[in-house]
């Protein structure tokens, strides 16, 4: 007898078990099973966008130099697809002396990037710029355009002493009309004349005259570096002295000559982020991007630039 209990017992505990088995694989529902996908779905994506965070809106007032304008434009574009949280006001081109004179007047920028060392020089003197965040950027060519339909070939720096050419230069506000004076002045004889008799790299360019001197009457001064190619490619002078990249900017102009480095002072643009900017490192980020990116490099040689 007590064996038949025996096996009576353990026949009901398998019973139970199996009825225990059942009702567990019968809670697991094909509802329930994609309410718990859903949640782990829900986790990954938070783990995702935890991983991808956007950082808070900036807008960046940059204050350019005229010859960087359609590069300016074109690497602003590539860092926003790459940077969505950082849009670009209406970036100020002018020459280099006027932009110091928009910020000695009260204008804000984030940076400032001039076309020499020395509108930058007067940036630092006068508080505009953080000097610590001052670098230089880029290089360039000084040369000598005509129009693209001119029947000139070749004009040398030497040439423009013979008093036969009409030239366009940038007047004292464009650094590339004060690199086209002071190379002027290694002329045989002096073609300007600084005021303080000062001859290549070792005058600004900036005050002096063409009176006395072979170019006298045969002169125009632009405003402008776009101006003074429009000049040459017009045909209202016979040749202009402008740098490389804006022969790639401007079109319409081909280079006869490249000016010898050593008649001038090296042209170089120095960046810096304003003393006064409210994005200080936004604005230190982008410049730091913008000298290193591999894309954004391309294309300021594309248009004729070259990092310092």
């Amino acid at each position: 007898m007590k064996s038949s209990k025996h096996i009576l017992i353990a026949a009901l505990c398998a019973l139970g078990l199996m009825g225990v088995l059942a009702l567990s694989a019968c809670s697991s529902t094909p509802e329930a099973d994609s309410e718990q996908a859903s949640v782990e779905e829900t986790e990954t994506e938070v783990e995702v966008e935890a991983e991808e965070p956007v950082g808070e809106p900036v807008e960046l007032q940059i204050f350019a130099a005229n010859s960087l304008s359609k590069a300016m434009d074109e690497v602003q574009a590539l860092y926003t697809t790459e940077h969505p949280e950082v849009a670009f006001a209406d970036t100020q081109y002018e020459a280099s002396g006027a932009l110091n004179e928009m910020l000695n007047g009260g204008a804000y920028a984030d940076i400032l990037i001039t076309a020499s060392k020395s509108t930058m020089d007067t940036a630092v003197e006068e508080g505009y710029v953080d000097a610590t965040t001052r670098f230089d950027m880029f290089t360039n060519d000084l040369v000598i355009v005509a129009g693209a339909d001119s029947a000139l070939d070749s004009v040398e720096l030497e040439d423009l002493a013979s008093g036969n050419y009409t030239l366009a230069v940038g007047d004292a506000s464009v650094p590339a009309g004060n690199y086209a004076k002071q190379s002027l002045t290694t002329t045989d004889p002096q073609c300007w004349i600084s005021a303080d008799g000062a001859i290549g790299k070792d005058c600004s360019g900036q005050e002096g005259t063409f009176e006395g001197t072979p170019l006298e009457g045969l002169v125009t001064e632009g405003s402008s570096v776009g101006n003074v190619c429009s000049y040459a490619n017009s045909g209202d002078v016979d040749v202009a002295m402008v740098y490389s990249s804006d022969v790639y900017r401007f079109g319409g102009v081909k280079i006869v000559s490249v000016v010898a480095d050593d008649t001038h002072k090296a042209i170089v643009y120095p960046a810096a982020v304003c003393a006064d900017s409210e994005q200080a490192q936004a604005a230190s980020e982008f410049l730091e991007w913008a000298f290193t990116n591999e894309d954004a490099v391309k294309i300021w040689q594309e248009w004729g630039f070259e990092l310092a």
